[in-house]
């Protein structure tokens, strides 16, 4: 089939092809989940039946019924169907399938360009596609695994109706299996292998929301199945546990689940949630995630989160990214492990973190004023002439160890950032920041006595 041909026709009888394919559905009344969508007077479904001319988005996991929806639509539209992969295709290729769907518009027909993977074009490839779309040359359906806000650009997302499709679930996926088990002509019933309701049940749960995922495995354990027993073929619950070997965990390392499950676990730390951090932690790492990431951002998790509360939380932090490093993986993951678990259960304050944020903020808007001159380090002789150092009192000396006198800048003067809380070992330092501050308001009364009784 050439680059822009028209989709290849159903073939039943041509075994050849991976389950998953053949298994395909090809109508609305197949398609199995995305209910919220494509209920009966849901928005999908009315925009497929209406024949509605307007662009689509598909965004959602692999497996979720993207490039299949997209099948669907070119069989029930009167339309000419266009199809190719955003990873095969370069800007003069879609050059000529916009020229060739001017041309066919000028005689009355429209034409539909399905791209898989639309996330993987760049801006100038996207806007080419852009005046056409809003000529009406062409319907553009894309599908996506990634987040289209900040994969596709703005002005062709705001063109195109995005659909998000969600993972389908266990009971679905089963749905589907005993489907192609049952199904002569495309699936697997010539062949008359039976299974177990647990086994199909296994190979919907480890493909984690993944059609054509389940497919493969239920492929492979059919297979499995007639070498084992040709004449009553049975995938039973070990036959599914050959077949599968590894759970199949959605992940990736550059895409947005990478950041949603690392959002997870922070903020599982953050709420004291032991369980469902060790949980996102394991799901991380069980996918591929760098440890040492992990480690990086669990020390970060350290500082924002736990703070002065506990200030021994970032050395264990900072021991476990080191065991990580020093070990390696898999025995690595039980320090990362005790890490999350520490955080969990320390005291929380994010003092130290907005007290941060503050001075940012003042350093970004204020007037970078000079330092004061009585806080300056005169190391020449030149430097003392000019006041560097002039009036600077040296707590050491003082019988409370604290001085009046203000080491902020003039605009600056009596700006409070860090403000403990009563949380773990803050709770002294708070203490300790109040007694600090009773002394030196004690000395800035006894100095402005001393003062007034000079005059």
């Amino acid at each position: 089939m050439g680059l822009f041909a028209q989709p290849p026709k159903d073939d039943a009888a041509d075994k050849s092809r991976p389950l998953a394919d053949r298994m395909r559905p090809r109508s609305l009344n197949e398609f199995v989940g995305q209910e919220h969508v494509l209920g009966l007077g849901k928005p999908l479904r009315v925009q497929i039946e209406r024949d509605d001319p307007g662009s689509i988005l598909f965004w959602g996991p692999p497996g979720s019924g993207k490039t299949t929806l997209a099948h669907i639509i070119a069989r029930m539209t009167r339309s000419e169907f266009v199809e190719f992969s955003a990873v095969l295709t370069g800007i003069k290729e879609i050059k000529q399938v916009m020229a060739d769907a001017e041309r066919a518009r000028q005689y009355g027909t429209r034409t539909i360009v399905f791209i898989d993977e639309i996330h993987c074009f760049n801006k100038a490839q996207q806007d080419a596609f852009l005046p056409h779309v809003e000529k009406g040359n062409i319907r553009l359906i894309g599908a996506t695994t990634e987040n289209p806000s900040f994969e596709i650009i703005s002005a062709l997302l705001s063109r195109c109706r995005v659909y998000v499709l969600k993972p389908l679930e266990v009971e679905q996926i089963v749905s589907l299996l005993r489907r192609a088990l049952e199904d002569s002509e495309r699936g697997l019933g010539d062949l008359g292998v039976t299974a177990e309701a647990a086994a199909l049940e296994k190979i919907a749960t480890y493909a984690s929301g993944d059609a054509r995922t389940a497919y493969n495995a239920l492929e492979v354990a059919a297979t499995l199945a007639r070498e084992r027993n040709a004449a009553h073929p049975l995938i039973t619950d070990a036959v599914a546990q050959d077949a599968l070997q590894k759970r199949v965990l959605l992940y990736d390392k550059a895409g947005e689940e990478h950041f949603n499950l690392i959002s997870a676990l922070h903020k599982s730390v953050r709420n004291s949630d032991p369980d469902a951090a060790l949980y996102w932690l394991g799901r991380m790492l069980e996918s591929g995630e760098d440890p040492l990431y992990l480690a990086r951002r669990i020390v970060r998790m350290s500082v924002e989160d736990v703070g002065l509360a506990d200030p021994h939380a970032l050395t264990l932090c900072i021991a476990a990214r080191d065991a990580v490093d020093f070990i390696g993986m898999p025995e690595g993951n039980l320090a990362l492990a005790q890490a999350v678990v520490y955080l969990s259960l320390a005291p929380k304050s994010n003092a130290l973190y907005t007290a941060y944020g503050s001075v940012q903020a003042d350093v970004e808007q204020s007037v970078a004023e000079p330092v004061p001159l009585h806080i300056r380090n005169a190391v020449t002789r030149l430097m003392k002439q000019v006041g560097y150092g002039k009036g600077y009192q040296y707590a050491h000396d003082l019988e409370e160890k604290v001085a009046d006198m203000e080491c902020l800048p003039d605009a600056l003067r009596g700006r409070t950032y860090y403000h403990p809380t009563a949380e773990g070992r803050e709770a002294e330092m708070k203490r300790r920041l109040d007694e600090i501050r009773r002394k030196r308001a004690a000395a800035r009364q006894h100095k402005k006595k001393g003062e007034n009784d000079e005059k």
